[in-house]
């Protein structure tokens, strides 16, 4: 019988210790900022390519963004707004409002999906579908 409750215990503790690695991860506001570049992750191959060489943008810690229409490392168009997060669960989501013009793939604020150790955001673009963002900096490709 004290081996049961020994188990159980033992069980328990492991449980606890171990939440870390398969909790998801509870995003802040601050968890938003830095560079993004297109996932290609996802899909690979030359659309993947051609959207990670063209889009990427960047969320400031003043709550600014700034989305770049590029050819590789050349910007030839930079779309501005601000950021918003509101928490109505554990994790913050994210609000973009652009200001006008804006660019079609920020029309709708991102779907967030989050990960043990990071997350990724997911723009509805009505011409490209679902494209994916993850933080990260910009490199050509070879």
């Amino acid at each position: 019988m004290i081996g049961l409750w020994v188990g159980i215990i033992i069980l328990f503790i492991i449980s606890i210790i171990a939440k870390p690695f398969y909790t998801k991860k509870v995003l802040d506001k601050e968890d938003f900022y830095g560079e993004y570049v297109i996932n290609r992750d996802y899909f690979s191959g030359k659309q993947a390519d051609w959207q990670y060489n063209n889009f990427r943008f960047e969320i400031k810690d003043n709550d600014s963004i700034y989305f770049y229409v590029t050819e590789g490392e050349t910007i030839h168009k930079t779309f501005k707004g601000t950021i918003t997060t509101s928490s109505p669960y554990q994790s913050a989501r994210l609000s973009i409002h652009m200001e006008q013009p804006k660019h079609h793939i920020l029309n709708s604020d991102p779907t967030i999906y989050r990960e043990v150790w990071g997350f990724f955001l997911v723009f509805n673009s009505p011409q490209f579908n679902n494209m994916y963002f993850r933080k990260g900096k910009w490199k050509e490709i070879k």
